[in-house]
Order: C-alpha cells, then structure tokens, then sequence
C-alpha cells in the first residue's frame, strides 16, 4: 500500500495549493477591483449641491463612534451625537473630517441624523458660498480619491462586511 499513500500525499499537496491561491493574490484583486469601479460611479456623476433646509444644520465629523453613529460639531456651534441613516451607511463611508448634512430633532437638540455627506469639492463651494465659515478645514481627498492604496485598507473592511451579506 506504499503507492495508495503517496498519491494521497500528492493530491493533499494539490489541495493546499489550490487553497494557497484562494487566500492569495486573486481574492484581493477581485475585491479591490469592485471598489474601484463603485467609487468611480460615485465621482462620476455630478449631482446637485444641496444646500440645508429649515432644521438641517452642517457640521464637521470629529469621530467616528461605530455602530452606525458619529460625533459632529454643527456649525452652530453644538456637538452632537448623529446617526448615520440606513439608506447611506452601507453606501457612503464617512469619515472623520467630513463634512455632513445632519437633520436635527426638535425634541433633542443633542441628536442629530446624517442626511448626506458632501464630497471634497462640494464644501468647498459650500465654503465659497458662504454657507461654511472659513474656519472649517476641509479635507482635500475624498475617500475615493485616486491615491487608492492609501484607503486600501478600509475598502477590505468594508468588503469583508458586504461579502458576508451577499453570502
């Protein structure tokens, strides 16, 4: 039975190799690939430059609580705790820096929602309008900025999520 064995050994070693590959290269390739697209699309199209309603408010995220959450400083001049709403959490990454359009609650003043997160050079204009002070920095990429290796990382978090919905 010397033979039996050795072609278990060889197909074992088969195995693993095509298991190696699995957690290779190709896995990271695909995925990174798909972002890319979907961030191109965001960019891509231009939507309107919304501006806040009565009871919106901008404000600045100054750190990201997980769990769908966010602290903000309003530009008048209240933190707050928001909530990012459902319909955005799984699309739009925010982050801290980030300039957000928040809905307040007239029975807590403490709380708000995240509407919509404005892209780089929407507050910019935002800021040339007038509709931001000038002392809000903002940041200069976007999280689908070209320099994609910088963001690599959380794009695999993100996936490592969406992956195990599509499941």
């Amino acid at each position: 039975g010397e033979d039996g064995w050795s072609g278990g050994e060889r197909g074992w070693a088969r195995g693993r190799g095509r298991a190696g590959e699995v957690g290779g290269m190709p896995k990271n390739k695909g995925k990174g690939g798909k972002n890319r697209r979907r961030g191109k699309n965001e960019s891509e199209e231009k939507r309107e430059l919304i501006f806040k309603e009565d009871g919106q408010e901008y404000a600045q995220v100054l750190r990201m609580l997980g769990n769908g959450r966010l602290e903000a400083q309003c530009i008048d001049g209240v933190k707050r705790l928001c909530h990012i709403r459902g319909k955005m959490r799984k699309k739009v990454w925010v982050n801290a820096g980030d300039i957000v359009l928040v809905g307040l609650r007239d029975f807590q003043d403490e709380k708000a929602d995240v509407i919509l997160k404005y892209l780089a050079d929407e507050a910019r204009s935002l800021k040339a309008y007038g509709e931001l002070p000038e002392t809000i920095r903002v940041n200069e990429t976007d999280t689908f900025a070209e320099e994609e290796n910088e963001n690599d990382d959380f794009f695999d978090f993100d996936d490592i999520e969406n992956a195990i919905e599509e499941i």
